[in-house]
Parts: C-alpha cells; structure tokens; sequence
C-alpha cells in the first residue's frame, strides 16, 4: 500500500496509560505530524486514540507513542477503519 493513501486508526491501549501524561504526550506528538484525530482516556481505564492522515504520518506518529509511552502500555489493540475527513487538529477531548 502506498505511505501516502490516507487511512484511519482506532487504537486502544491498555495498561497505565491514565494519570501518567499519556494524552498530553500523545497530543504533543501528534502535532508533529500531519495527521487529525484525538486522543480520550476512557471509562475502563484505557485510553482511545483516533487519527487520520497519509499510512506513512500515521505509522510513524503511532510508532512514537510506542516507543514513548512503551513502560505504560501493556497493550495496543489497532482497528483500521474508512477515513472520515472529520476532525481539523489533533486534539484531548472527554
């Protein structure tokens, strides 16, 4: 598949990836990329991010949370689903 054909990732993370800076940091490295989406924590205490952008900004912005966060996450669990072209930044949201 080509790095600039555009997709979106739902990944949900688990482990203690709440109470640690994780959405702060996830956000502060995804605006280094060009990508959209969001990050949330999430009632089970995981932690949901959404983004949108080319495969390659997309791998490479997940790859950096990974290694970022690596002692924090125990699990990432990624979902490919159709872009949907509806967010304008990457935010934190509720």
């Amino acid at each position: 598949m080509s790095e600039s054909r555009p997709i979106r990732c739902e990944v949900y993370y688990s482990g203690r990836v709440q109470g640690v800076g994780f959405r702060w940091n996830a956000c502060h490295i995804a605006r280094v990329f060009q990508v959209t989406g969001f990050v949330r924590n999430l009632p089970d205490g995981g932690v949901q991010l959404v983004v949108e952008g080319d495969r390659g900004e997309t791998e490479r912005l997940l790859a950096a949370i990974a290694d970022s966060m690596a002692g924090n996450i125990r699990h990432a669990e990624t979902v490919i689903r159709p872009v949907t072209n509806e967010f304008q930044s990457f935010d934190i949201v509720n």
